[in-house]
């Protein structure tokens, strides 16, 4: 089988092309690396049994030329291609709502024409501003006024979500829709805003440790290798297709906790400091206060839960982090 990875130098796209890789399939990514790196890849590209089936394109889900000859080679596409992380959305605005709502459309197209199956990623933000949980993927939608510029992304990811059932009702395309949870593991970079690889190199350095807000907002996280998992197992599943289904972890914690056990595990001597959200984020930004999955409805399509609870996720993270220094 032939699978197309758009966003594959990314941090989940590079696990899920090793997965495939490892499964004896071909592999072919498309980046134009604005999130994503080609360190992601190097060991896919240098390994002796995976090279001859691993083909890179650094280039954009919008350029349509590459995307055509992409799509139509392959068998099966996942649509991960995306702006991510808070931070960028708020710095790079117009160029994440093209990326998001034009990729996407690009993607659906083309799999329209050639009759591919396909996967579409959806995140969590969609939800909104939910403080109950867990969220069903049924729940409504809560947003804030457009002046809070941070709830783009969610938008342009339910305009992404709206596209691929319109895809489905009226063209019966093949499509899942995937909404990942705070999805954490190696090769993580904080620099985008992920609060779990800048928590672990900050303690790793005896650096405050600096939690935006008071702390009390709330995550599940999900290891990359348990949403991986999670994403083959939902494209092998028929009875998934046209579905929206989300891909997440089965344990809350607070951000100050979560530093807390970061402290812990790494026996840092760091202090931990809570910074208001102005002194990071522009005006625009809002946060969400709770945000835990219900993942009744991956476990009865798919009979997979998550394998990685947060202390063996924390561990696995840190050793990362200290095998780098």
């Amino acid at each position: 089988m032939r699978v197309l990875i758009t966003g594959g130098a990314g941090f989940i796209g590079s696990f899920l092309a090793e997965a495939y890789l490892e499964q004896g399939e071909e592999v072919y990514i498309i980046d134009d690396l604005s999130t994503g790196s080609l360190e992601n890849i190097k060991h896919l590209v240098e390994h002796r049994e995976h090279r001859d089936r691993l083909h890179v394109t650094i280039e954009s889900v919008l350029n349509q030329e590459a995307m055509l000859e992409l799509v139509g080679t392959c068998d099966l596409v996942v649509h991960l291609a995306a702006a991510v992380g808070v931070q960028y959305i708020l710095d790079n605005p117009l160029a994440s709502m093209t990326t998001n709502i034009g990729g996407t459309e690009a993607v659906l197209r083309l799999c329209n024409k050639f009759r591919k199956q396909v996967l579409i990623a959806s995140t969590s933000e969609v939800y909104g501003k939910h403080d109950r949980a867990p969220l069903r993927e049924t729940d409504d939608c809560i947003y804030g006024p457009s002046v809070k510029w941070r709830w783009s992304y969610a938008a342009t990811k339910l305009v992404d979500e709206f596209m691929a059932i319109a895809y489905y009702r009226t063209k019966k395309l093949p499509i899942v829709i995937a909404r990942f949870f705070n999805t954490v593991g190696p090769r993580q970079t904080g620099r985008y805003g992920m609060v779990l690889p800048r928590f672990v190199k900050q303690a790793l350095a005896n650096e405050p440790i600096t939690v935006y807000g008071d702390g009390a907002q709330s995550r599940t996280f999900t290891h990359v290798r348990d949403a991986v998992t999670a994403v083959q197992r939902l494209l092998d599943r028929p009875q998934a297709i046209g579905e929206v289904v989300n891909i997440g972890g089965v344990e809350e914690v607070t951000i100050l906790e979560l530093a807390r056990r970061i402290r812990e595990k790494t026996g840092s001597s760091s202090e931990i400091k809570c910074v208001p959200y102005d002194e990071i984020f522009p005006r625009d930004f809002e946060d969400m206060r709770r945000r835990v999955p219900s993942i009744e409805k991956l476990e009865k399509l798919t009979r997979f839960t998550p394998q990685m609870n947060l202390d063996k996720i924390l561990e696995d993270v840190i050793a990362y982090h200290r095998a780098g220094e």
